[in-house]
């Protein structure tokens, strides 16, 4: 099978918008997460606006960050010597990908969702309301860890941590070997 490659300017390229699309994603979530933690909506209203907020931030801002994140990780993983399972740190960053884009999905995209119709529709009672208050626990608890991820995925791409997966280890007579061919 024929190994798909860019250029060193190609790659330079993808590796920049991986980039962009990665601190966005990084620097949205944890703006949502501070405006969740620490805003203290006084009325429906207040709590309306700042649910809309969050909601509006997801939408346009987190989502298509994060799918921009991983299709250039996909692009970056196919079409560069990295591969997808050929090191443990990319390994790594694929699973924690999938993780916060799943928990992102199914945790937290609902609850905001489901939080700012409830301030619409009941403006007087949301504060009060359980399932509010519900789900902006769950959102509170589930947030924070997927920033620690977000962060941790940005330093393991630094700092390249742990070795190639290999299975069998080559000695160093026969790298040379395989040099002098």
């Amino acid at each position: 099978m024929k190994q798909h490659t860019l250029g060193a300017t190609g790659r330079a390229w993808l590796k920049g918008f991986h980039i962009a699309f990665s601190a966005t994603w990084v620097g949205a979530m944890t703006c949502l997460l501070l405006l969740h933690l620490f805003s203290r909506p006084a009325s429906g209203a207040e709590a309306h606006a700042i649910q809309a907020a969050l909601r509006h931030l997801d939408d346009w801002v987190i989502i298509p960050s994060a799918m921009g994140s991983l299709l250039t990780g996909l692009l970056i993983s196919w079409l560069t010597p990295w591969g997808f399972f050929k090191w443990p740190w990319v390994t790594l960053k694929w699973l924690g990908t999938f993780a916060v884009i799943f928990s992102g999905s199914f945790l937290v995209g609902p609850r905001l969702n489901g939080m700012e119709a409830l301030a619409a529709a009941e403006p007087l009672g949301v504060l009060q309301s359980a399932a509010f208050r519900g789900d902006h626990q769950v959102i509170s608890l589930v947030v924070g860890p997927q920033v620690l991820l977000l962060l941790f995925m940005v330093f393991i791409s630094v700092l390249k941590p742990w070795k190639r997966k290999t299975r069998v280890k080559e000695s160093r007579h026969e790298r040379e070997a395989t040099a002098l061919k």
